[in-house]
């Protein structure tokens, strides 16, 4: 058997004994007419009986948030202390950094007090005193660094709050490709997964207080992606826009190292901060090398880096580029965008004590008013613009309660456009073989616990049915025997769920371009939509819509095995859809239906999907 993706005429063992080679798929299944000849087709091509008997199971949904009845009326399971894994089964409490951090600073400040009286160590500041003036600098600080720096930090409160967000939706993180809960994982803010076969990572997710998360209540992340995808495009766009002024205007040699006295004079600086003898700056001709080399990191290494890894998590990307995305995984990109956010915090919270233990009044001149004096006018305006800031931290979590569907259409607005060309990547496949399928993938979804499905499960699936019709010259349905008579179609592929965890599986099962040369969709159908025998967490059965050009990509899939054996109960029995452009929620489990239509705007809510309608996400998801 090949180890990446094919398509085969299955064997009888190949097919789990489901019967031999069918000749072509137009032939297997022409016009199968199944429990009583109910599901015939119109003379259009059309069901007219499930055309609306599936769309009238969908649950329409409210365009507010009740935190009482979100998303099912989840617990408010908060968030606990980081911890930090050491060794192989001990975890430390990442809180006591806060008095071994303060106990290591006044160790630090008696070291650098100590220091600084030797007479080596004088003669050492003496020759470098800390600042160097690079040749061609010219002094001052001009308004346009003002603006764009009040617009970074306003769009970094949403982003950052955003993103803790985002990690509570699965709150650990792990280095391997590999998700494997006290195994993989490195850090975590929940506690242990519990011992128990069907938790899912909906369970798993953890909450934040309404106003430290955003928008701050638990498993929201749908809401949470488009504040911080959004923001992010607006957050790029000032940076270009500071980037191009930074070195069409000379300004870049305030914070570009030109020389490498850089290191001696950043150590000497360390050693008069320690001392408490704080260096003379001239921050309005140059910068300290403590502080150059802090600007420069911030802006030439964190923040490209930040945008690296954060393209690093998309399914899309990750599959198309399997050569680098197989040596670093979404694991890795996840953890570093952490460790790239812990910098940043690290970073303000530094930037802003010394900003007001130094010459407070004429730093905040600077920053806000580019003039180099004492006088109170930059403080004023730090003033107003920090009034701006808490607004805005305020209101952001009660806006997006009353008008979630603002946030859903406007963070469409400016990450859309990028999602969807993400759509247009070709996965590879064949990057990933057997070695590297995960020994553990979370089950996630609201389980099928109906008599109707429990009744098909004891029967193992005989009775059950894959109705597909809509738009299509010749509405079938497909038994589990017949879609085994199918040629076999197997792939080894990475999931990407879009809480963040990931794993890698053999699915084994029908190509959907199989499918579609059987039914012949019409020339109108451009939205294919597929209906599970699962409930969405509101209520009414869950469904998505994609695009009918996906459902041509070669690693488009319906899977009835996974990793050789019959998919199970928690993974979506006895058929779920694989769609590898897309994050793990669009490809649905325990199917029982699928609609060939127009537009999705028909259906449910309008939005593309139940979570789409319900938990405000997003219908293009490759990102």
């Amino acid at each position: 058997m090949p180890d990446n993706q094919c398509d085969i005429p299955p064997s009888r063992d190949e097919s789990s004994g489901a019967g031999g080679h069918v000749d072509s798929p137009e032939t297997a299944l022409v016009t199968a007419a199944h429990d009583g000849g109910k599901f015939q087709p119109n003379k259009d091509g059309r069901n007219g009986d499930h055309a609306v008997g599936y769309r009238a199971e969908l649950l329409r949904a409210e365009d507010i948030v009740d935190p009482e009845t979100w998303a099912g009326g989840l617990e408010d399971k908060r968030a606990i202390a980081p911890r930090l894994r050491v060794g192989r089964d001990k975890w430390f409490n990442l809180l006591w950094l806060l008095p071994i951090g303060f106990a290591l600073l006044v160790a630090a400040v008696a070291v650098g007090k100590g220091l600084h009286n030797m007479p080596a160590v004088q003669a050492f500041i003496q020759r470098y005193p800390g600042t160097h003036v690079p040749s061609g600098v010219v002094a001052g600080i001009p308004a346009w660094v003002g603006w764009t720096h009040f617009f970074n930090l306003f769009l970094m409160m949403f982003i950052i709050r955003s993103g803790m967000q985002i990690l509570c939706d699965h709150p650990r993180l792990y280095f391997s490709r590999n998700a494997t809960p006290g195994k993989d994982e490195w850090l975590r803010v929940a506690k242990p997964v519990p011992d128990d076969p069907l938790w899912t990572a909906k369970d798993d997710s953890v909450g934040l207080p309404a106003q430290l998360g955003l928008p701050g209540i638990r498993h929201s992340i749908g809401l949470a992606r488009w504040w911080h995808l959004g923001v992010d495009v607006v957050w790029l766009l000032n940076g270009a826009v500071f980037y191009v002024l930074l070195f069409s205007t000379g300004q870049w040699r305030h914070i570009v190292p030109t020389s490498w006295d850089v290191f001696p004079n950043a150590a000497s600086v360390a050693i008069q901060y320690l001392s408490l003898h704080w260096p003379t700056d001239h921050t309005w001709v140059a910068y300290n090398s403590l502080q150059l080399m802090a600007y420069f990191t911030t802006v030439f290494i964190a923040a490209p880096l930040a945008v690296i890894t954060g393209l690093g998590m998309s399914p899309a990307l990750s599959m198309r580029l399997t050569v680098i995305s197989k040596r670093l995984s979404i694991q890795t990109a996840r953890s570093l965008h952490f460790l790239v956010l812990v910098y940043f915090l690290f970073f303000i919270v530094t930037h802003v004590t010394m900003v007001f233990a130094t010459e407070a009044l004429r730093n905040l001149n600077h920053m806000f008013a580019a003039r180099d004096d004492n006088s109170w006018v930059g403080f004023a305006i730090f003033t107003a613009a920090m009034v701006v800031v808490a607004v805005g931290w305020v209101a952001a979590t009660p806006f997006t309660y009353r008008h979630p569907r603002v946030v859903q259409r406007v963070g469409y607005a400016l990450i859309g456009p990028l999602q969807r060309l993400f759509e247009y990547t070709n996965p590879k496949p064949g990057a990933f073989t057997e070695n590297d399928i995960s020994p553990y993938f979370w089950h996630n979804g609201t389980y099928p616990e109906t008599v109707e499905y429990k009744e098909l499960e004891k029967n193992n699936f005989v009775d059950w049915r894959l109705r597909v019709y809509g738009l299509v010259e010749h509405p079938t349905e497909f038994s589990l025997a017949e879609l085994h008579d199918l040629p076999y179609h197997e792939q080894i592929t990475q999931h990407f769920c879009i809480q963040g965890w990931s794993g890698v599986a053999k699915w084994g099962g029908v190509s959907m371009r199989t499918i579609m040369d059987i039914v012949k969709p019409l020339p109108e159908a451009k939205w294919v939509v597929f209906y599970s025998l699962g409930p969405g967490a509101d209520g009414g059965i869950y469904y998505v819509a994609h695009p009918i050009e996906q459902m041509s990509n070669h690693l488009t899939m319906l899977a009835y095995d996974m990793n050789g054996e019959p998919v199970s109960y928690g993974h979506g029995a006895p058929l779920r859809l694989r769609n590898e452009l897309q994050h793990g929620f669009r490809h649905v489990k325990w199917l029982k239906g699928i609609e060939f239509v127009a537009h999705y705007s028909e259906l449910g809510s309008g939005y593309g999907g139940y979570n789409e309608d319900h938990e405000f996400f997003g219908r293009h998801q490759t990102i």
